[in-house]
C-alpha cells in the first residue's frame, strides 16, 4: 500500500527564491514524503509525495510561475497501468 498516491513534481520560476524556505513551509503544512526542493532565487525543482497535489500547486503558483507539471499516479504505476 503507497501511503502517499501522487508524485508530484514541477518547477518554479520567480524572484528572490528560497529553496529552504519552500521546502519548510511545504514539510511543515502539506502530508508527504520524498520531498526535495533544489534551486537557486530565479527557479526552483519541486519534487514531493502527496495526497493533495493541488494544495502544493496552488502553494508555489503563490510563489511565482509554475510549468514542467507532472502528477502521476504511483499506486497505478505499482499496479504496471498506465496514465
Amino acid at each position: 500500500m503507497i501511503d502517499y498516491k501522487y508524485d508530484t513534481q514541477l518547477l518554479i520560476e520567480g524572484k528572490g527564491l528560497d529553496e529552504d524556505e519552500i521546502y519548510d513551509y511545504i514539510a511543515e503544512n502539506f502530508q508527504g514524503d520524498s520531498l526535495l526542493a533544489i534551486g537557486d532565487d530565479d527557479i526552483i525543482k519541486l519534487h514531493y509525495h502527496t495526497n493533495e497535489p493541488w494544495k502544493v500547486l496552488e502553494y508555489c503558483a503563490s510563489l511565482g510561475e509554475i510549468f514542467d507539471i507532472v502528477i502521476e499516479d504511483m499506486s497505478r504505476q505499482a499496479k504496471g497501468l498506465k496514465g
